[in-house]
């Protein structure tokens, strides 16, 4: 029997793992007379209604455990890593790395530089292709593994191998090609970087990727440079007129690709529309939205869910209102770039709802990264603390996007760290306030 496996980090009540009695820190070993060596092959091999599993218990004893499925039960087993042998090492040295531009301190989970297929089909992850290894490539199209994300940034070989410091970068087309005829379905992404990837190599990328029958989505999103930046290459963000450029190509080529993909295919990241000064578009610009967690139609996204639970929101404030203390608020926080949204819409509430009066916007600027940094993802406990002050007993509102997996803050910190420093209690949502 091999040592190799996926060790379990959690089990859903009520799944077929729990009933089967797994628990966290086993190991699952075997599918049938399949090793597993990867979260791929967990998710493919125990596909059917009837396996069986094997798992190493704490103890060394191995349990062999058959599985019949019924009526669509899950398995309800998540696992630690996507590989028994670790997550796949980015090689590449891209110019606007965001984990080269991290400050020093942090914990050290945030200095990984993943670039993992396994974790592209799982998680919608960003790839380059650049690590791929040949026999990965084959797995890939022989077991129609997908949808894949991937970095493109410049179709130009010689633009690309620039911007992401890495030869094999330039094998980009031939890559692309071979997942298009296999059918893999294929969503990428371009981060602009003025001067480089912008103007004509743009356009001369967005075209080629439509190109391809595969092609799903193409995201385009502003680079984002953080103020530790010491020994790294001088590089700028995008200006309001160029912000205002790129959306002007872009409306063309969606106008081109609608009738002849059925679809947009060509997305801008809300930033962009920010930066612009210009409204954001209807949430069926966005077609299906195909990269929500590219940040590209969130706001579009959030103003739907916000129009058909305005009813229920409303009866959430007033309740809120009603159990809460004379003179008490509720502080929803968020990054600069979208608190005009949110400050929009609770003035809206509040001419609806006396109880929405009561509800104050508090955009943060992030002091830890640098001031262009304006997503609530990326906000610290400490700049959300400063902001916030003394809230004398009041609520505050965190958006879920701002906490990592394991609960803390960017900075390492975590809400009672929070709630004690700021005075308040805490509530999370997800962001921009989405009550659904």
């Amino acid at each position: 029997m091999t040592k190799k496996g996926l060790i379990v980090s959690a089990v859903a009540a009520g799944g077929i793992g729990a009933e089967l009695e797994v628990a966290p820190g086993d190991i699952i070993l075997q599918v049938d007379e399949q090793e597993i060596e990867d979260i791929l092959d967990l998710q493919r091999f125990t596909a059917g209604d009837f396996f069986a599993l094997y798992v190493r218990k704490p103890s060394g004893e191995i349990w062999e455990l058959e599985v019949e499925r019924e009526n669509g039960e899950e398995l309800g087993i998540e696992v630690a890593a996507v590989c028994a042998r670790g997550v796949k090492r980015c090689r590449n040295r891209c110019l606007f790395c965001f984990v080269d531009q991290l400050p020093p301190g942090l914990r050290k989970s945030l200095y990984l530089k993943d670039d993992d297929y396994r974790l592209s089909v799982t998680q919608g992850s960003y790839i380059t292709l650049s690590n791929l290894t040949e026999t990965e490539m084959g797995r890939i199209i022989t077991e129609q593994i997908g949808p894949l994300y991937i970095s493109v940034h410049a179709w130009d070989p010689q633009v690309r191998q620039f911007m992401m410091g890495h030869p094999r970068t330039g094998r980009l087309r031939g890559q692309i090609g071979a997942l298009s005829r296999a059918g893999i379905p294929l969503h990428t992404q371009i981060v602009l970087v003025p001067g480089i990837n912008d103007g004509a190599v743009l356009s001369a990328t967005v075209r080629a990727l439509a190109g391809f029958p595969a092609m799903r989505s193409i995201g385009v999103v502003p680079v984002g440079l953080t103020a530790h930046r010491a020994g790294l290459p001088a590089l700028r963000p995008v200006r309001p007129e160029e912000a205002r450029a790129v959306l002007a190509a872009g409306r063309k080529w969606q106008a081109e690709f609608l009738p002849r993909r059925g679809r947009r295919l060509v997305y801008f990241a809300d930033e962009f529309y920010l930066l612009a000064g210009e409204d954001i578009p209807a949430g069926e610009e966005y077609d299906d939205f195909p990269q929500l967690e590219n940040g590209i139609g969130l706001i579009a996204r959030w103003r739907e869910n916000l129009a058909a639970t305005l009813p229920e929101l409303k009866r959430r404030l007033t309740a809120w209102a009603g159990r809460a203390a004379a003179g008490e608020r509720l502080h929803l926080v968020t990054g600069t770039a979208a608190a005009p949204v949110l400050a929009a819409a609770a003035a809206r509430l509040a001419a609806e709802t006396p109880a929405a009066a009561r509800l104050r916007v508090r955009p943060v600027v992030n002091r830890f990264l640098g001031e262009t940094i304006s997503v609530a993802g990326l906000l610290t406990a400490a700049d959300i603390a400063a902001e916030l002050g003394d809230l004398g007993g009041d609520t505050f509102v965190l958006p879920d996007v701002a906490l990592r997996r394991d609960g803390l803050f960017l900075d390492g910190r975590d809400i009672p760290w929070l709630e004690a420093r700021a005075g308040g209690r805490a509530k999370v949502l997800p962001a921009l306030l989405d009550l659904t």
